[in-house]
């Protein structure tokens, strides 16, 4: 065991690895960057953003477009994460190791910090995820939780090579389901599903209320989708079973 353990923390730091966190860092900080700048600019151009429907679609183009563009800018470096919970379910899928899962979460929490500050440097409020007073904070868990449950899944599909999806169309679907999820709970949670976002805007603010929904309905989330898409719905021994007995000769696979 202490053998297995040595291979995998050097494993996690060698040169292809330390190109993994960087990515990973510069593509969480373009992320949130652009996500918490829009959401700072509505507010600057509509003062009652909170209840201007628009504010809320310009929000969730702009989560859905950076996504995109941060996910293909690293997919072939580092999976393009961009997201602690990604990471997470990754790993509990056996998809990465456990150290290299804590490099991955130092850096993508690193990038958002890193965002925040920058944003903030222009003397703007970096404005921060929290759910309003008529919610729980189990209910908010619980959107959070099946919200990242949609994006860990679509990760999981996106990055199978039985379904034969290539180029950017892989970061486009995450890009639109995480655009969609904003749309749907903006008011509600902000729609976060990203537990770096939510702490690096939270360290740049000082304020920390509220945190544990935008991790424990996250974590619990991806853990959940890794665990349904590996095991249940295309495990990789059904997958060889239809091939065997020939239906899936009309499926992409």
């Amino acid at each position: 065991m202490a053998s297995s353990l040595a291979s995998r923390l050097q494993h996690s730091v060698t040169p292809n690895a330390l190109r993994s966190y960087l990515a990973e860092f510069i593509s969480t900080f373009f992320f949130v960057f652009a996500t918490a700048g829009a959401a700072m600019s509505t507010r600057k151009m509509m003062p009652d953003a909170t209840s201007d429907p628009s504010s809320l679609v310009a929000v969730a183009v702009a989560n859905a477009f950076a996504l995109f563009v941060a996910v293909y800018l690293s997919a072939n470096i580092s999976g393009g994460h961009v997201n602690p919970a990604v990471t997470f379910g990754m790993a509990v899928g056996g998809h990465i190791s456990i150290p290299m899962s804590i490099f991955y979460w130092i850096s993508q929490m690193l990038g958002s910090v890193t965002a925040c500050l920058l944003l903030k440097f222009t003397n703007q409020q970096v404005p921060t995820h929290g759910i309003p007073q008529d919610m729980t904070g189990f209910g908010g868990s619980v959107l959070e939780g099946v919200m990242t449950f949609g994006l860990v899944y679509t990760v999981y599909a996106a990055a199978d090579p039985r379904r034969c999806v290539h180029g950017a169309i892989g970061p486009l679907a995450i890009g639109l389901i995480v655009g969609a999820n904003v749309m749907a709970s903006g008011p509600f949670t902000g729609g976060s599903m990203n537990p770096a976002y939510s702490f690096g805007s939270a360290v740049v603010k000082g304020s920390f209320k509220n945190q544990a929904v935008y991790w424990i309905g996250p974590f619990i989330g991806a853990a959940v989708a890794g665990l349904v898409y590996d095991n249940v719905v295309f495990p990789a021994q059904a997958t060889d079973s239809l091939r065997g007995i020939g239906l899936a000769g009309g499926i992409a696979v």
